[in-house]
């Protein structure tokens, strides 16, 4: 069994988990489905009788409880990867990173995420709630507008040669890169 977990909490290549997307999407496609973790608040609001107020959740949630499937699987592998399979080693970034992120005023913990961000405490702040209500508005309706989310039009819809897709997906970058680059700096 330890043999296992040295296993699996190490980084898979490239050659391993990407032909395990690969799989996945082709099980999504020969049974029609869709990947994305969007569609999963428009059956939870389905579920919550949202489709008698809005006609886009008037859906009929049985046939997408799938996605709350995955989405728990993804919540319950979190969970396992954080508890079990933690091999305790702390981040490694480039010191050119640390010192961007110290100039942001961000101090580097080697964690994934850096307490300073991701905490109770800097929720808890004015500025943390603002950006966690404003940012969860522009995601939401970002979603919304572009009819999906990252991960469905960049692993879904490009996998499909979808050209709406290829646009959101380029959408995306530029507006991590304007939020990287201009944005964020203000921000913090």
């Amino acid at each position: 069994m330890n043999v296992l977990i040295e296993f699996v909490s190490q980084p898979w290549a490239w050659y391993v988990s990407g032909p395990m997307i690969a799989l996945v999407m082709f099980f999504l496609l020969w049974f029609g489905e869709r990947f994305g973790v969007s569609s999963t608040l428009e059956t939870l609001c389905s579920i919550g009788g949202a489709g008698k107020k809005f006609s886009y959740f008037n859906v009929d949630w049985k046939t997408e409880i799938w996605n709350l499937v995955f989405v728990t699987g993804g919540i319950i592998g979190g969970y396992i990867s954080v508890t079990i399979l933690d091999s305790g080693i702390p981040l490694k970034l480039a010191s050119e990173t640390k010192s961007d992120l110290l100039n942001l005023g961000i101090q580097f913990d080697g964690e994934l995420a850096p307490l300073s961000i991701f905490s109770w405490e800097s929720l808890a702040t004015i500025k943390g709630a603002l950006i966690m209500v404003i940012g969860g508005f522009l995601v939401g309706f970002g979603t919304r507008w572009a009819g999906g989310c990252t991960s469905g039009h960049a692993i879904s819809g490009l996998s499909n040669l979808q050209i709406p897709s290829l646009i959101a997906v380029i959408g995306f970058f530029i507006g991590g890169l304007l939020m990287t680059f201009l944005i964020f700096p203000l921000i913090f």
